[in-house]
């Protein structure tokens, strides 16, 4: 299973998020880097694959792409939302896997191919539809995207950890590949992620707390 670093941009620093709160994010000032400089972290982390959030542009205050950019060069992969609008606001790289995000994506999500659809869920619902994350799987199984990330904006920066019953309910539903982010504990809710069926998993907080192993991120899986 693949093993996924998360990175949040903010005024060209990374922040720690919780619960999908975003007006109290922070500099990162602990855990796995010295540093809070984009570049400096991803160099400390060394990370395989990397998920970048670009919140000034998800937020319509700003862009980090010269930044996401550079990062990418450093990793296998990079997964990167920066609040996609339309098609036309995908970003272009050899290793840079765009993200649209149902926050931001548009009502018409069938009009994107490529990229990876992340399905934002807030109070147990797809934002800002309201959609059951459920249902939104299986319309998924019919648009042009290579995967899908089941998002839990909720429990982002909590560690509260997983429901194996709602997971496999999640992985049911999607027949491509399907990714996990939100509230990863440790390793025993990896093993439940996996267990479940699901082909990768987006960490940050158990990393930083040591509760995930600096080397797993680095291989890039969880076995």
């Amino acid at each position: 299973m693949e093993l996924v670093l998360a990175m949040d941009l903010r005024r060209n620093l990374v922040v720690h998020g919780r619960s999908g709160n975003r007006q109290t994010y922070k500099p990162l000032d602990w855990g796995c880097s010295p540093t809070a400089e984009p570049l400096g972290f991803v160099k400390a982390a060394a990370p395989k694959y990397l998920y970048i959030a670009d919140l000034d542009r998800i937020e319509g205050a700003g862009s980090h792409d010269a930044v996401i950019r550079t990062c990418s060069g450093l990793v296998a992969r990079c997964y990167v939302d920066r609040g996609c609008r339309s098609p036309d606001d995908m970003l272009a790289g050899d290793r840079i896997t765009n993200v649209i995000g149902t926050e931001t994506g548009g009502g018409d999500l069938s009009r994107y191919h490529g990229g990876v659809l992340s399905i934002d869920v807030k109070d147990g619902q797809v934002i800002p539809s309201g959609a059951d994350p459920v249902r939104m799987l299986r319309s998924a199984c019919g648009w042009d995207f290579e995967g899908c990330i089941l998002l839990n904006l909720d429990a982002v920066g909590t560690g509260r950890g997983t429901d194996s019953q709602t997971l496999e309910a999640l992985r049911a539903a999607y027949d491509k590949r399907l990714l996990y982010g939100g509230g990863v504990a440790d390793a025993r809710d990896l093993a439940c992620i996996r267990d479940a069926g699901f082909d990768g998993a987006i960490i940050a907080t158990a990393l930083h707390k040591g509760t995930v192993p600096a080397d797993w991120i680095r291989r890039g899986s969880f076995c």
